[in-house]
């Protein structure tokens, strides 16, 4: 996503309002979504790349309740930087229900630290695609933070800028978000060996890669499913913030698993144990 200095301060869109209920994908019990954005009304960085319109916790339950979906991670918006007061604030008022993973400065507190362990922060996100985020130059601090309080990190970044020998050595797990982040007209071996080697991978983004019906991102997505379907999770992306092309139904993207993920076994992990074991949400009942 590149930077469009017009767009800074001009509101994308919202997400659809209706979202429907899959018809192509049995979503099992406990089943997670692992990307998801809460948007305040205010408190954007001035250094952001768009400006969504506001994301609420209600609605994205509704789209969770719609879609079938047990369980959500919710991650910092870029557009409130390293500020996580409503993404700790919505972790406490659904305890269990959602996860989260924040954008911290490196210098962030242990009183802080602690505050987001025990609203229900589980990883720490290092994001070089959109203005707000912290980048690559923290990663040796944001790594420490993660390996003391046994959370992981999530990498919104090119595929390109992902060194695989600096990566191997990390002592937490990683996870890319959006597939890694393709180009799809071009050779993504550096993300098929990344998740290969160890890296876990988000099956979401589907709309910022492609037209619908996305059929250009089927075989991508098969190739990294079977290189690692035990890390394999399932992400809507919702609000779908900083996009301004055909809006997806996110009923359609979970939908949208039944070509991804053609085997019913692993579509069921991939939407349910994998995430479960990743974030720390129990097993449904």
């Amino acid at each position: 996503m590149e930077f469009d200095p017009e767009r800074k301060l001009t509101r994308c869109p919202g997400p659809d309002p209706r979202p429907h209920a899959p018809v192509r994908v049995d979503v099992p019990p406990g089943s997670v979504d692992t990307h998801a954005h809460v948007v305040g009304a205010t408190g954007f960085v001035d250094h952001r790349s768009f400006t969504p319109p506001p994301a609420s916790a209600a609605d994205y339950l509704a789209m969770l309740a719609a879609t079938g979906l047990t369980y959500g991670v919710l991650v910092q918006v870029s557009v409130h930087g390293t500020d996580n007061t409503l993404l700790l604030d919505t972790l406490r008022a659904h305890p269990g229900q959602l996860k989260g993973v924040a954008v911290v400065d490196p210098g962030i507190s242990d009183t802080a630290l602690a505050e987001l362990h025990d609203a229900g922060v589980t990883g720490l996100r290092v994001n070089t695609l959109t203005r707000g985020g912290v980048g690559f130059d923290a990663l040796e601090t944001l790594e420490a933070i993660c390996l003391e309080h046994g959370w992981h990190l999530q990498f919104f970044t090119d595929a390109a800028t992902l060194d695989p020998v600096r990566l191997a050595k990390l002592r937490v797990p990683y996870v890319l978000d959006h597939l890694g982040a393709p180009d799809l007209a071009k050779d993504n071996r550096r993300v098929r060996g990344l998740v290969s080697d160890g890296a876990w991978v988000k099956l979401s983004g589907a709309n910022r890669l492609a037209e619908p019906p996305y059929a250009e991102t089927v075989e991508f997505a098969r190739e990294l499913v079977s290189a690692a379907p035990d890390r394999c999770v399932y992400g809507s992306d919702w609000p779908h913030v900083g996009f301004w092309g055909p809006m997806p139904n996110d009923g359609d993207l979970v939908d949208l698993l039944a070509d991804w993920v053609p085997d019913p076994a692993t579509r069921a992990a991939v939407l349910g144990a994998n995430a479960r074991r990743l974030y720390g949400f129990p097993e449904p009942a």
